[in-house]
């Protein structure tokens, strides 16, 4: 068995560092991977609100958005109400998704957007980490 040698130097370690860290720190809630998961919620929660179904516009008026570093979340309040019946959106929002095909907006957004948004994320954070 033949034995074989490598060669190596430290020149542009240093530049590889610092690559490396700048990657890091995009990876961090502060950086392109917190402002993706904004852009995201964003436009998941644009999408949701033009495809939700409108009577009063309560229901449609209820949808909320939080980001939290690189979690985010929509949801119907369950605080909000129906100003003309008074009911709460959350149970009326659960009863209209669960109607299904065109009424089931939390659905539609994920198999008629999902792929978009997915899409756009990697362009930003691969953009983010060049």
């Amino acid at each position: 068995m033949s034995q074989q040698t490598i060669q190596a130097d430290i020149r542009g370690l240093q530049q590889a560092q610092a690559a490396m860290n700048r990657r890091i720190a995009e990876l961090k809630p502060a950086g392109a991977l917190g402002q993706a998961v904004k852009r995201a919620g964003l436009m998941i929660h644009r999408y949701v609100l033009g495809i939700t179904h409108v009577d009063t516009g309560a229901l449609r008026a209820s949808h909320r958005i939080e980001i939290n570093g690189t979690k985010g979340k929509i949801y119907i309040d369950p605080n909000a109400r129906n100003p003309r019946t008074g009911a709460k959106t959350a149970a009326y929002g659960a009863v209209e998704h669960a109607r299904g095909g065109a009424h089931a907006f939390y659905t539609r957004t994920k198999h008629e957007y999902g792929d978009e948004v997915v899409r756009a994320v990697k362009t930003y954070v691969s953009g983010a980490m060049k």
